[in-house]
């Protein structure tokens, strides 16, 4: 059996996933048994969202959900977010320590479904599946312990585990809190997850590689002289010059780069005045470059300050340009995606993976993980059968709910595969 379809390094072999098989159908009969009560959690969760950096019943939740398994869990000193350590067996004190990882922020949006387990907070929603994802992790603690509990204690296997709940993933802020509050010390390799409501429940996602786009936050400020909208031959009307930046970049910045390499710059806001008989003497403007080649990224990076000089210069403005909050690209490890790759072939067989044949545009702070240890994500297929189902950051977005005992048991054979074959090949 080849699972590994790009990139180098080594793979997971059929020796490797032998090692858990005698632990599935165990796996299996405990999730069976523990279905309903995570559909509960994850409902309960989807009605009580707390936004990003705010998540402090949210941790609370997850903390008490870990310690009734007899987890005990570490909360950061800032109050959002659980880090926990799971060690089943006897393993050595060096043993390698796999990750596994769940953002548990919600999104600042008005949740329109009409479900009972809608969300109760005005303004606040799990539109982007964080609540599935917290669930997902939580019951694969809850597997690894109840395995560890019910196998005979010569066959419990040796491993060591933690679990990363993470807050302000949508602010792109959270990762780098977990990583300097100690999350990756002794981490060999990290798991990660995110529902996908283009493909259907019960059918997951996988790719080799790049999986997410690089992110840079582009902030652009117009400066220039205002005065009365009657005379605007005495201004210099920024928001005039603001609309020809915005065509400009929107026409220019696509042709300086690659047509095959995967690019796309879009502005999210512009501010600018106060009343509609004033120009005023300021907009500004905010946007997105998502690239996945690094080439591409700093070409395009120099053009759009080519393109704002030319403007400022043509237009007698000032145009400051501020990149903020680079992200990088989540880039799949050849070992872990394989890792993945078998669980989800055992889980619900290889006819149900999805080869996910580009990178998503959207950004993930995952990436930051992955800049220090081993790593990957999977797409956990959430869409129901009913027709066009709703998109992440939708507000009715919802999650096909069979999915995530689906998720856990592939989370959870992963992350067995990858303790228990070490931070090396196997021989």
């Amino acid at each position: 059996m080849s699972l590994g379809r790009a990139g180098s390094g080594w793979r997971v072999s059929s020796a490797d996933v032998e090692r858990i098989i005698p632990f599935e159908l165990l796996l299996d009969r405990i999730a069976d048994e523990r279905s309903s009560d995570w559909i509960a959690v994850r409902r309960y969760l989807h009605t009580h969202p707390e936004p990003s950096g705010d998540e402090v019943q949210t941790t609370q939740f997850i903390a008490e959900r870990l310690l009734a398994l007899g987890i005990v869990a570490d909360i950061p000193a800032r109050g959002v977010g659980v880090l926990a350590d799971l060690k089943i067996g006897s393993p050595a004190a060096d043993a390698p320590i796999v990750a596994i990882r769940a953002d548990i922020d919600a999104l600042r949006m008005q949740d329109r479904k009409a479900v009972p387990y809608a969300s109760g907070c005005p303004g606040v929603a799990h539109a982007c599946g964080h609540d599935a994802h917290m669930t997902v992790v939580l019951a694969a603690a809850e597997l690894i312990t109840t395995l560890s509990r019910r196998l005979p204690e010569s066959d419990v296997p040796s491993a060591h585990f933690r679990f990363i709940f993470q807050a302000a993933e949508e602010t792109a802020q959270g990762a780098n809190w977990m990583v300097e509050d100690g999350a990756l010390l002794g981490v060999t390799s990290i798991l990660g997850l995110h529902v996908d409501p283009t493909i259907p429940a019960g059918k997951v996602g996988i790719r080799y590689g790049v999986l997410t786009a690089q992110v840079d936050e582009v902030l652009l400020e117009v400066r220039g002289k205002g005065g009365h909208a009657a005379r605007p031959q005495h201004t210099s009307d920024p928001i005039g010059t603001a609309a020809m930046l915005v065509s400009a970049l929107y026409q220019s910045v696509p042709r300086r780069a690659d047509s095959l390499t995967p690019m796309v710059f879009s502005v999210g806001s512009i501010h600018g005045g106060t009343a509609s008989n004033v120009i005023p003497d300021r907009v500004e403007i905010t946007g997105t470059l998502r690239s996945t080649d690094q080439r591409t990224r700093d070409s395009v990076l120099s053009s759009i300050r080519q393109i704002c000089a030319g403007i400022a210069a043509a237009t007698a403005n000032t145009i400051d340009v501020t990149y903020r909050s680079p992200l990088g690209s989540v880039i799949n490890d050849i070992t872990v995606t394989s890792a993945i790759e078998a669980a989800t072939i055992q889980v619900v067989g290889g006819e149900n993976i999805v080869l996910i044949d580009r990178p998503s545009m959207g950004g993930e702070d995952f990436a930051v993980y992955i800049d220090h240890v081993r790593g990957a994500q999977f797409r956990l297929g959430c869409a129901g059968p009913e027709g066009d189902w709703p998109l992440l950051h939708a507000p009715t977005f919802d999650v096909a709910e069979r999915a995530i005992p689906l998720g856990a048991r592939i989370m959870t054979r992963a992350a067995l595969l990858l303790a228990l074959i070490g931070p090396e090949p196997t021989s």
